[in-house]
């Protein structure tokens, strides 16, 4: 298997957001978190940009892509601990709420 990582305007290209609609969505759970590739860079694997778009073809709801996103962040680290996870969605949420 080829593990590639896309930059941010590749991403943006294949998702057809543009920058301030994905890093909105990276703050809702609705997508990944930018992996570190270097002091000033970052990336998405590949894998999950086009997982996550198949998602969004399929019609998923944004609780189904919220929860793809928790699984796509545990499989990066091989954790099969969804504790950290779901904390941090809660932590999400509850950012969400204290903004409104």
């Amino acid at each position: 298997m080829t593990y590639r990582i896309q930059r941010l305007p590749e991403v943006l290209i294949e998702r057809g957001r543009s920058r301030s609609s994905h890093y909105s969505d990276i703050e809702k759970g609705l997508f990944t978190r930018p992996i570190k590739i270097g002091q000033r860079a970052v990336g998405w694997p590949s894998s999950e940009v086009t997982e996550l778009n198949m998602a969004r073809i399929a019609g998923k709801t944004e609780s189904e892509i919220q929860q793809l996103v928790i699984e796509l962040e545990c499989r990066r680290t091989n954790s099969s601990s969804f504790t950290q996870a779901n904390h941090e969605i809660i932590s999400r949420e509850t950012a969400q709420k204290e903004m409104v």
